[in-house]
């Protein structure tokens, strides 16, 4: 491509709501522009990016049996009530009306679609399994869209929805699927991490997320130095404490005056924070919850919602605390406090702790030397509703847990038969017996990816495209090509031996300062530069430069070539 004849639109001013590095190149690049509150016209440039990802993505779902399809954006009503998320998806589901004033919704997801086409299609156990997937455009009515196209209302996402006899085949695909993600993120050139992930509204018994590492990322993913373990960190999970020891303390009141946190009680009593206890009061379906975590872990927000009860629940006010345990925040505690009133949920180590302090449920005291057994009952309920933090023990014994942040571009569920029995979507086994199909949902965020790359690479002078997502492999830019036609004649026979030796290749015949052009060929992230100048063709040389370079070198027509057959 000559770029005298593309539309190639860089700038140097950004918006000032580009927050995150990917938002501000893809704009200074001139891959995007603004249309509405998350919604974005891709130009040309950001197009061949876009198409790469898209590519790739095809080519490994192909090579991996799934069948392309496509569904519509624009879904009935009727689909989404028998599954009953007309209601439950909440207010990012875009709901619109037609002239007769029949419901729809613009897809934001496709599980109610691909289960109602696969209920017409597929009747017998001897069309199983089968994987089908499309690339297609869906919308979220994010309540604040921000970074870009990395929390766009508006993206391009790969769907894939899978149906089998039995939990076993479902099994099957799913590696598949996971094997499937991890080929097409390693093609395209990034660092990721599969971590363990919470299912959340899609649902299921089994999920898994592909993280893009980034400093940037919105996502904390939890990992072992030591093993392959891996978690999002809602998910993520330490080593079992040890057994409780023995109590070698007798209950004591302590007077706490204005210490309210377990910090500042710790600092008071000068003991180590391991020692106290964080209460943290909530109401759930059943009434007033106390959930007990140790004074430097916080409360795991999803893990709490797995508890029997907790599912929605929610921050108790300060008078249903007061009517609860008769204090006020700062000094609450499990000691004394009535059962039948308050339901105790204890994490796993605050269960494992002896001689611990508590709020005494009484303004600037706290109470220390408390043991379970002896001093209040034990917890109704133990379970593991920590953030995992760094320096844990790995839960499999290996390592201690690291974090790193993450952008996610994929996910994999397991959904078993969720779908398939809410909207009745069976096949016959093989002794005739009706069964609703067991499914398997992958996602991947085409558009996404494209911003998390460079979040993950890109430098002062803009991005640093992994060759394979890169708009085009080498740029040819001439110096002076008016003044010496030999620059001219040169750098297009080096354009054109490159582009049909399968090299592509962009020649910059704008006509720019050599300053300007090569800031824009660095701002738009094409990996290989190669300069073609007076000075050069008479040393029978080119100036060469990768985009990671530090510095430029000159190159004889052998070694560029050789260097391009790596």
């Amino acid at each position: 491509m000559r770029l005298s004849k593309f539309h190639l639109a860089t700038v140097k001013e950004v918006p000032a709501d580009a927050e995150i590095a990917s938002h501000r190149l893809m704009l200074r690049a001139g891959m995007l522009r603004k249309l509405g509150a998350g919604l974005y016209t891709w130009s040309p440039l950001g197009l061949k990016v876009l198409k790469k990802v898209e590519a790739i993505v095809r080519e490994e779902m192909d090579r991996a049996g799934a069948l392309e399809v496509v569904m519509p954006t624009v879904q009935p009503r009727e689909l989404w009530d028998e599954t009953g998320r007309w209601q439950k998806f909440g207010p990012q589901l875009l709901k619109i009306k037609d002239r007769k004033e029949a419901e729809y919704c613009y897809a934001p997801t496709a599980e109610e679609v691909v289960t109602d086409f696969a209920r017409g299609e597929l009747k017998s156990y001897k069309q199983l399994p089968v994987n089908f997937y499309q690339i297609n455009t869906k919308f979220r009515d994010e309540i604040r869209p921000r970074f870009g196209v990395m929390r766009a209302r508006e993206f391009l996402m790969k769907d894939a929805y899978s149906f089998h006899l039995d939990e076993e085949g479902l099994r099957r695909e799913y590696d598949n699927m996971y094997a499937t993600y991890a080929r097409i993120f390693t093609r395209l050139g990034l660092a990721f991490r599969a971590v363990a992930a919470d299912t959340g509204a899609i649902g299921g018994s089994r999920s898994n997320e592909f993280q893009v590492l980034a400093d940037s990322g919105e996502d904390a993913l939890v990992f072992s130095d030591g093993s392959d373990y891996a978690a999002n960190v809602e998910l993520a999970t330490a080593l079992a404490p040890a057994p409780r020891p023995a109590a070698a303390e007798s209950m004591h009141e302590v007077p706490t005056p204005g210490k309210s946190t377990c910090a500042d009680v710790a600092a008071l009593l000068r003991i180590d924070i391991k020692r106290t206890v964080k209460s943290v009061c909530v109401m759930g379906s059943d009434g007033f919850v106390l959930a007990l975590v140790r004074g430097d872990h916080e409360v795991n927000e999803v893990k709490l919602q797995k508890i029997a009860g907790l599912a929605e629940y929610r921050l108790a006010n300060e008078a249903e605390i007061l009517d609860a345990l008769g204090a006020k925040p700062g000094y609450l505690g499990p000691v004394g406090c009535d059962r039948k009133k308050v339901h105790v949920v204890a994490d796993r180590d605050v269960a494992a702790m002896a001689d611990f302090v508590v709020g005494a449920n009484k303004v600037d005291f706290h109470i220390a030397g408390v043991n379970w057994g002896r001093d209040l009952p034990e917890p109704e309920t133990i379970a593991d509703i920590r953030k995992a933090i760094e320096g844990d023990a790995s839960p499999d014994g290996k390592g201690t847990l690291r974090i790193a942040r993450g952008i996610e571009v994929g996910h994999v569920f397991a959904l078993g038969t969720k779908y398939s029995e809410a909207m009745d979507a069976t096949v016959l086994d093989a002794d005739g017996k009706s069964r609703p199909m067991q499914m398997g949902c992958y996602g991947i965020g085409v558009s996404r990816i494209v911003a998390a790359a460079i979040e993950q690479n890109h430098d002062d002078a803009g991005i640093v495209w992994p060759e394979p997502m890169a708009p085009w492999r080498v740029a040819v830019c001439m110096i002076n090509p008016k003044n010496d036609a030999k620059v001219n004649e040169a750098a297009t026979a080096l354009y054109d031996e490159l582009n049909s030796r399968g090299i592509e290749t962009c020649l910059d015949d704008r006509g720019l300062r050599p300053g300007a052009m090569f800031a824009d060929i660095e701002l738009i992230g094409i990996p290989h530069r190669v300069v073609v100048s007076e000075r050069g063709l008479a040393a029978g040389t080119f100036e060469y430069r990768g985009r990671r370079d530090a510095e430029s070198r000159n190159l004889t027509r052998e070694e560029l070539f050789g260097l391009f057959a790596r």
